[in-house]
């Protein structure tokens, strides 16, 4: 019994204090260092946007192609036109898969990508994911970081009188339900998160929207073409 208790407890050593941090070096050293990658977006007055949660891993074409496979639609580009067919689908309770979503920055831009989720036959609920492409590589191939949130209402603005969406607070759960309906595509060879990503685990977006976080990002490397 002691030779097995000592042997036991020489491998838990073993995999504690050698395995597996030899683990996360090897998985850090793989993939891109998001040290310098803000955690929270702007919106377009400067005041905080919604909290990044979300990676990607591919080509600008990879990235659509997965999207549209998990079944989420390009966001229409945010014009007059488009921001009164939101007003009239909301008002009528009619189905609008493409509805615009507000722009958010990054890297002084906004975001390159939007897609969205409708749920139910109006725009007042909907998941939504922007996405901005950064200078970090893997194999050749671009990292995206996004933010995806859950709009579970729509509001006229008090400070700007437009209409706009209220966010859920809780951005894990959104962050959570986008990959699981990447990884049913079976398009992504991979995927892995990085806890600690969020070091502030609650705040609000300019519009005053509650989120709240695990603090976790999660990254997907897409099945090369």
């Amino acid at each position: 019994m002691a030779v097995l208790v000592a042997a036991a407890l020489l491998l838990y050593l073993a995999a504690a204090y050698a395995v597996m941090p030899y683990g996360w070096e090897w998985l850090t050293a793989r993939h891109p260092s998001l040290d310098d990658v803000p955690g929270i977006t702007l919106a377009g007055d400067g005041l905080p946007g919604d909290p990044l949660n979300v990676g990607l891993i591919g080509t600008e074409t990879e990235v659509k192609r997965i999207l549209l496979a998990a079944g989420w639609h390009p966001a229409d580009p945010l014009t007059l036109r488009s921001c009164l067919e939101i007003a009239d689908a909301t008002v009528l309770g009619r189905s609008y898969a493409g509805a615009p979503v507000s722009n958010l920055y990054l890297f002084g831009r906004k975001e390159d990508l939007a897609f969205e989720q409708p749920v139910g036959d109006s725009p007042r609920r909907r998941n939504h994911v922007r996405f901005w492409r950064t200078d970090k590589v893997e194999a050749g191939r671009p990292l995206w970081i996004g933010a995806a949130t859950y709009d579970q209402r729509v509001e006229i603005s008090r400070t700007t009188g437009q209409v706009t969406h209220r966010i859920a607070p809780d951005v894990d759960a959104e962050r959570d339900h986008l990959f699981q309906d990447l990884q049913e595509t079976g398009d992504l060879s991979e995927t892995f998160g990085i806890d600690g990503f969020h070091k502030t685990l609650e705040g609000r977006n300019g519009g005053g929207d509650r989120w709240y976080t695990d603090g976790r990002l999660e990254v997907g490397v897409i099945r090369s073409e």
